[in-house]
């Protein structure tokens, strides 16, 4: 029976109500940029398929760090195209490479700002699949050893945090391993234990040209279809010392994302991936959405899934929506 004494709707009654009764928020605090760093001088080239994205050489990547940093966001993790490929992708930890200068000059020019570094080969190998290749499989011990030259490379550039995107098991622990052979005891390890092989990633992989050449990543990305995978993906990196934790893609996946947030108490992270960001920029374009109100919505429906950080393209939009007022 209808209770009339009973009325959900007098706390969504004014602005006032609704801010002092809202359950999630974001901040500027919330967000990591991704960004995409490549060869050369004065560089900025937006990326086709996610406008406003761009690759920027060294230079550039400093001056669009400085800005972030003004907007508040706490967090870059940084992508890039090597000067060159090879079968085992040794660009990945080579000092000298774009990568691990811009690592060095963001971290010298502003060292509260916390630097991430992607631990993978997929955009350094010359076959653009994440490892080491032994015919038409990737071998995934012998991997190991590759990614822990390119932690150890990325810590010595400055890094605060290493985030291997590979998904070979035994990763983790092989990085933990390396990082404290070599004093790096206090570099954290973002894992992503839960990276499902989604075809949400394509505009990515435009950005860090890093498609595979043959085949797909399904022998080593998890399969959407998985949900209970997902958390023994998560107890395994855990184990190994992960410190923190990533489920990637993020709005079709906000249900694993929920999983996580009740299964662990590590900090949870989520990746709004490339093909989730250009989707949004597509239909605004068309004028079939109201940009500003989805971005918000779908950032603010990720924390309400219980992710701790975001890492997301539109991190630097979403602060200046933040300056313009308004609680999201």
């Amino acid at each position: 029976m209808y209770n009339k004494s009973l009325r959900p709707r007098r706390m969504r009654i004014s602005p006032a109500i609704r801010d002092m009764v809202r359950e999630n928020t974001l901040s500027p605090k919330d967000f990591i940029l991704p960004i995409f760093v490549v060869p050369g001088e004065n560089v900025k080239e937006e990326i086709p398929s996610m406008p406003g994205v761009y690759h920027l050489s060294v230079d550039n990547a400093l001056k669009f760090a400085r800005e972030a940093w003004e907007l508040g966001i706490p967090a870059l993790e940084i992508f890039g195209l090597p000067e060159y490929k090879d079968a085992d992708g040794s660009s990945a930890w080579d000092m000298t490479s774009p990568v691990q200068r811009a690592m060095s000059a963001i971290k010298k020019a502003i060292p509260d700002m916390t630097i991430i570094g992607d631990v993978c080969l997929c955009q350094y190998t010359s076959h653009g699949h994440c490892g080491h290749l032994e015919g038409h499989y990737v071998d995934n011990d012998k991997t190991l050893k590759l990614l822990q030259k390119v932690a150890v490379s990325q810590a010595e550039a400055g890094v605060d945090i290493v985030a291997p995107s590979d998904m070979m098991d035994g990763r983790v622990a092989a990085i933990r391993e390396a990082l404290d052979a070599n004093g790096f005891i206090n570099t954290s390890i973002l894992s992503y234990a839960v990276k499902y092989a989604s075809g949400y990633y394509g505009p990515f992989r435009d950005a860090a040209d890093s498609a595979p050449q043959f085949g797909d990543r399904k022998q080593y990305q998890m399969d959407p279809a998985n949900s209970r995978e997902a958390m023994k993906e998560l107890d395994l990196d855990i184990a190994e010392g992960a410190d923190m934790i990533i489920v990637k893609p993020a709005l079709a996946y906000l249900d694993i994302v929920k999983q996580a947030r009740e299964h662990m108490d590590l900090p949870l992270v989520t990746y709004n991936v490339s093909g989730e960001y250009a989707m949004i920029k597509a239909a605004a374009r068309n004028g079939w959405i109201d940009e500003k109100r989805i971005v918000m919505e779908s950032l603010l429906c990720m924390k309400r899934a219980g992710a701790d950080a975001i890492i997301t393209y539109f991190a630097m939009d979403a602060c200046r929506y933040l300056q313009e007022g308004g609680c999201y």
